[in-house]
């Protein structure tokens, strides 16, 4: 008999075929690889699905996505003042959004509290109670409406003081 110099495998007995075992795992190793290799590009062509129309199938039919074509745009209103005055209140805010936002999209509007940080322009992280304002119109739209986004931006900045108003676009899908 064989000694084997690994502890806990049994020993080999001469003439005896050798243990095939490091073989199979080895196989299985190869097929999961594999199996999980052919699945990911899966996951990636469904995120860009979403762009391009559903091939027909002679499975069962698939909903299509629901909605029309919209942009989100979210904007982020700081409440700290850089001159060191007091910090815009809900009240003031409010104002604001009533006097130049809602004129401009009668349609509806979101508002949320938030709280949020950014470095300002002399290199110091600032920490602020902040608002984000999300608006949603169609896409067709999008020429007439940034330039009324940008008003409502450069109005609460000389309001308030503010070096910025944060914005952020995003195509949607949105259906009422």
């Amino acid at each position: 008999m064989t000694t084997d110099p690994r502890p806990g495998t049994p020993s080999a007995r001469p003439g005896s075929r050798p243990d095939s075992r490091p073989r199979l795992r080895l196989a299985a190793l190869a097929l999961s690889a594999a199996l999980l290799g052919a699945g990911a590009p899966t996951a990636y062509a469904a995120f860009a699905a979403e762009e391009r129309p559903a091939a027909t199938s002679a499975a069962a039919p698939q909903k299509t996505v629901e909605g029309r074509p919209y942009i989100e745009t979210g904007l982020l209103f700081g409440t700290a003042r850089p001159d060191g005055g007091p910090p815009v209140t809900d009240k003031e805010f409010h104002a604001f959004v009533d006097e130049f936002v809602t004129p401009r999209f009668p349609g509806g509007l979101t508002v949320q509290d938030g709280y949020g940080q950014y470095l300002d322009s002399h290199g110091t992280i600032e920490r602020e109670r902040s608002y984000e304002l999300t608006l949603l119109y169609p896409a067709s739209e999008t020429r007439p409406n940034d330039a009324k986004i940008e008003q409502i931006r450069a109005a609460y900045m000389k309001r308030f003081g503010q070096e910025s108003v944060a914005r952020v676009d995003d195509r949607a899908r949105v259906d009422f």
